[in-house]
């Protein structure tokens, strides 16, 4: 005992663990958490000050901040009710349209944008404008369903679509850094987005449907809108420069969070800018920012421990891995990639699972291609919300509940893996991938 107590592993793995429990039990406020941790870590020296608050440098921090700000923005010129009035006309007759149309939008915005906090800061104020005029209150369930359908259909169904999803970038770069195995993106959809897209897409509605039930009215347009103020034409302008910037990335090569980061601060600055210090310190939502770079921070510290090769060591020798059970040995890989989850968040699960690819493809006679393409089922479907940070973002522009979010998450989670992953298996084949 006194030999466990003194491995190297067992402080910082105290410090993930009791921090994971706290996020999924909710017993504290998230951020409140993530500034223990930051605590807990600094005290105890279980990595260094850049890796514990690596998240604040990473690029899905600021991405989260300059998506608060331009929302804000885009609700107060009045913007998000303009577009709400476009679309609520014709996709508010009945509730499965709605829910329907937001997680479509949400899908489709993905082909064009590649970044996940991006897509949901220019959603979130339009849905929430959409809800409104179809008489879908804030703090309801249907409203809660509404903000789960752009954070899940953000997500989740991104996950399809190679360059829209930092996990999926995250693996792409493992793979060719480890294997010299280049991802093509038309192969890649197709492989997942029958299944993953489509028909998960399907999945989700339903049970947005039948967890939080709403009636919409189609609102009657007693006056026909007025013409775009001089604010409202200048923030369209310069959301359509940073939504191309966003989408010629690989041309410019300017991450989208420094773009988003960019027109954040024209959006601030006095005079020019669309928003003020009040207005900017009652919107933008720093408790969420925390949390968010907690999320990241605790991702790093279980990397840069080895705490994560530890546990991915661990599961090859535990899981079934079987030539001769080929569907068990997938079911197994997909577990691994969800036990993973719990530790490294979405985002750093394809950084670990993918440099042990190799290992995997000999346990299971799996070609490493296929090996490494089963694990987008497991990162792309959280069983808690804080596994993935796009999903905690929607959920915190929403003022969506923990445990609202963690019963749509754990729901979803059940279905995929009853109903979607014996269907994943089979397309599989069908491709000969396996």
């Amino acid at each position: 005992m006194s030999l466990w107590f003194s491995h190297p592993l067992f402080l910082p793995s105290l410090v993930v663990v009791v921090t994971i429990l706290l996020w999924a039990t909710s017993l504290l406020p998230e951020f409140i958490t993530a500034l223990l941790f930051f605590t807990v870590a600094m005290v105890a020296k279980i990595a260094p000050p850049d890796v514990i608050f690596g998240g604040f440098a990473s690029s899905a921090f600021w991405l989260v901040f300059s998506g608060f700000v331009l929302g804000v923005a885009i609700r107060k010129t009045g913007l998000a009710d303009r577009a709400a009035r476009a679309l609520s006309s014709r996709l508010t007759e009945s509730w499965p349209l709605m829910v329907s149309s937001v997680v479509l939008l949400s899908y489709a915005l993905a082909f064009v944008m590649p970044s996940n906090m991006g897509r949901i800061a220019l959603l979130m104020p339009v849905v929430a404008a959409m809800a409104k005029r179809a008489g879908i209150l804030d703090g309801t369930r249907a409203w809660y369903g509404l903000a789960l359908a752009v954070g899940f259909g953000t997500f989740q169904l991104s996950a399809t679509i190679l360059p829209a999803n930092v996990p999926n970038l995250v693996m792409s770069g493992a793979a060719e850094g480890s294997y010299g195995i280049h991802l093509n993106y038309l192969p890649y959809l197709l492989l997942h987005t029958p299944v993953l897209g489509w028909l998960k897409g399907g999945v989700l509605i339903a049970l947005i449907c039948w967890l939080f039930p709403g009636k919409p009215h189609a609102p009657r347009e007693l006056t026909p809108p007025e013409p775009m103020s001089r604010d409202e034409k200048r923030l369209a302008w310069m959301l359509a420069v940073v939504l191309a910037m966003w989408v010629s990335e690989s041309w410019h090569g300017i991450g989208p969070a420094w773009t988003g980061l960019a027109a954040a601060v024209i959006t601030l600055l006095p005079r020019i800018g669309f928003i003020n210090g009040e207005e900017f310190s009652t919107g933008v939502n720093i408790r969420t920012c925390i949390y968010v770079a907690g999320i990241l921070g605790l991702a790093s510290v279980v990397t840069q421990t080895g705490i994560g090769n530890a546990v991915g060591e661990a599961l090859l020798h535990v899981m079934p891995l079987d030539p001769e059970k080929p569907f068990t040995s997938f079911l197994a890989l997909t577990g691994i990639t969800t036990a993973l989850n719990f530790i490294m968040t979405a985002n750093g699960v394809p950084a670990l699972y993918t440099t042990l690819a190799q290992s995997f493809s000999e346990a299971t006679q799996f070609p490493l291609l296929s090996v490494i393409m089963i694990q987008v089922l497991g990162y792309s479907t959280p069983l808690l919300p804080y596994q993935a940070s796009p999903i905690v973002v929607a959920m915190a522009l929403g003022r969506v509940p923990a445990r609202a979010g963690m019963l749509l998450c754990l729901v979803l989670a059940v279905a995929t893996y009853l109903v979607l992953l014996p269907l994943d298996y089979v397309w599989f084949n069908l491709l000969g991938k396996l």
